[in-house]
């Protein structure tokens, strides 16, 4: 940990980002093989960057479970079966979001000034990094569209202008990500986990699940 450095840290997200888009294709051809879960020790720079691709191979497998759930010439059992693997999916989702935040803050606190200011961004690290994630899923399906046969010219161009915007808005959410880490630095703000506590998955805490359960 005694190497790291906010620029390190930088030029990780930056491999992480570009993982993200390239992933989106090469997944498209073979999946990666990951373990079940993380190790619970992931750390340092190399557990961070595990991290950000385990959260957006979750996402990868979200979108299409997303697009199979909307389909109306498929039995009901179908449906359901993809919306409970949906609420699966969303969950790890966002456990991992605050775990590239949890693992961040831990590469992240050592290097902070010890008089900075207790302001706070409205987005963390983890969740611009799932915009992304969901960006790089976005561009990669309107690319697509792009290249249909069967539509007419004004579908293929509306679906160009859109790649077009979606590029500008990925690369100011990178650079905002970038910024953001040299406001840490500078102590201008501090990084914190926000967590979700997702309440709809838990027996305990979902009146649905409880009241069936008695």
């Amino acid at each position: 940990m005694a190497d790291i450095t906010i620029q390190k840290i930088q030029e990780t997200v930056r491999d992480a980002v570009a993982h993200q888009v390239r992933s989106v294709t090469d997944w498209h051809f073979g999946e990666p093989v990951y373990d079940e879960e993380p190790a619970d020790d992931l750390g340092g720079l190399s557990g961070f960057r595990e991290l950000v691709a385990r959260q957006h191979w979750v996402n990868f497998q979200l979108w299409h479970v997303e697009d199979r759930a909307r389909r109306q010439d498929v039995d009901a059992k179908i449906i359901a079966d993809c919306k409970h693997r949906i609420d699966r999916f969303n969950q790890k989702r966002n456990d991992l979001i605050e775990r590239v935040d949890a693992c961040l803050i831990g590469m992240v606190q050592p290097l902070l000034p010890e008089n900075g200011e207790e302001r706070y961004n409205t987005e963390t690290i983890g969740s611009a990094l799932d915009r992304l994630s969901i960006l790089a899923l976005k561009r990669y399906h309107m690319e697509e569209q792009t290249r249909r046969r069967d539509v007419d010219e004004a579908h293929i161009a509306s679906c160009k202008s859109k790649c077009d915007v979606m590029v500008r808005q990925h690369a100011d959410l990178e650079r905002g990500i970038l910024e953001l880490l040299d406001d840490y630095a500078r102590g201008l703000k501090k990084p914190k986990v926000y967590y979700q506590f997702k309440m709809y998955n838990d027996p305990s805490l979902n009146p649905e699940l409880y009241a069936t359960a008695k």
